[in-house]
Order: C-alpha cells, then structure tokens, then sequence
C-alpha cells in the first residue's frame, strides 16, 4: 500500500511539474500557427475584408476538409494581399499557405477555429432578392445547408452572414468548374440560374 502511495504521489507530482509546461507548449504551438490566419482572416477567424471569408465558427471536419483540398491544389488558389500583420500588403494564397502544415497542425488550426464565436457580417442586401433566395434555399440547398446556412453541424460551411463578395466569388468558380463540387450539390447546383444564384446570395447577406 506504501508503495502504492508513492507512486500515485510522484504521478501527482509530475503532473503538477509538467502539465503547465505541455499546456504551455501546445499554446505556443497553435499561437504560432494561427498568426498567418489570423493576418489575413482576421483576429479569432473573424474577417474584416468582404473578398475573405469568416472562418470561425465552422466544423472542424470542414476546416481540415478545406486545408487538405488547399494543400492538395484541389481547390483553386487566388491570389490575395495580407489586409494585416506582418506581410501586409504581400500576395499570397491558400496552396502557399497551406503546403507545408502536417495533418497534426490542420487539425489543431480546425479545432482552434471550430471553437470560435462565428459573427455575421455587416453588409447591405437586397430585401425582396433575399425572399426569392430563401425559397430557392429551401428547394435547393436545405437538405445540407440547415437552418437557413447557419448551422456547423452539417460540415457545409456557414453561409448565413457570410460575406457577398466571397460568396460571389465561390458560386463562380463552381460555375465555372474550377472547383469540386459533393456528388450530392451537383444536381442541385446545375439547376440553378445566375438569377436564383444572386438571389440565394442576398438571401445569406440577410442573416445579420
């Protein structure tokens, strides 16, 4: 039982000595590799910049989700300027920032990002385009876009409150078949006309 005793006690004394310093280790690990996000996505995932999405708040299956595809060059990679930071004003893109994070980094990043407040942009919108985009949302995207593109848990993305210029941008480049699309979006995407695109846009400005 003595024995016992002292082992539990110099398993408690361990942890006191070194549980800090892993807490610690892990801080500086994730500080150090959300600063390039943070200069372009903004403080805590929360962009100011309406060509740069917000990407707090999202699933941490969809924030690795997207690393990977970046890493990979499986989804396209333009070019933007640091709005902030350090390199403000450098170009850049995602595939640069992306190709040199282990899957052990991807996943910290996501975690850290998936535990973060996602706050909706403010932005004008149409009122009467976003009527017409709420039904063509409920016909077309609902199934796996929930809550009116507001919930993380479907690992879609949030698209209620994201910003319209990025939005834009993403409907054109599925449009244009510059990015991959889930089997399932497909059908559903093809049906859609620029019209009911722009009125789906308007009607995720609307979430404010």
């Amino acid at each position: 039982m003595k024995s016992n005793s002292r082992i539990l006690a110099f398993l408690g004394a361990v942890a006191l000595i070194y549980g800090p310093l892993v807490t610690d280790a892990t801080a500086a690990d994730i500080t150090t590799l959300i600063q390039p996000c943070e200069d372009c996505h903004g403080k805590d995932g929360v962009s100011q910049e309406p060509t740069i999405p917000t990407i707090a708040g999202n699933s941490s299956e969809l924030l690795v989700y997207a690393l990977e595809a970046f890493r990979d060059k499986t989804w396209p990679c333009e070019e933007v300027k640091y709005p902030a930071g350090a390199h403000k004003g450098e170009t850049s893109n995602m595939c640069k920032s992306s190709e040199g994070l282990s899957d052990d980094d991807m996943e910290l990043i996501a975690d850290y990002y998936s535990e973060k407040p996602f706050v909706r942009a403010k932005q004008p919108f149409n009122a009467e385009l976003a009527k017409t985009g709420k039904g063509i949302h409920d016909l077309h995207c609902k199934k796996c876009h929930e809550d009116g593109g507001s919930s993380p848990d479907d690992d879609a993305g949030i698209l209620a409150g994201q910003w319209t210029p990025y939005l834009e941008e993403q409907f054109k480049e599925y449009s244009a078949g510059k990015r991959p699309m889930p089997e399932k979006m497909k059908p559903k995407f093809e049906e859609l006309s620029q019209d009911d695109i722009k009125a789906l846009i308007q009607y995720y400005a609307s979430f404010q």
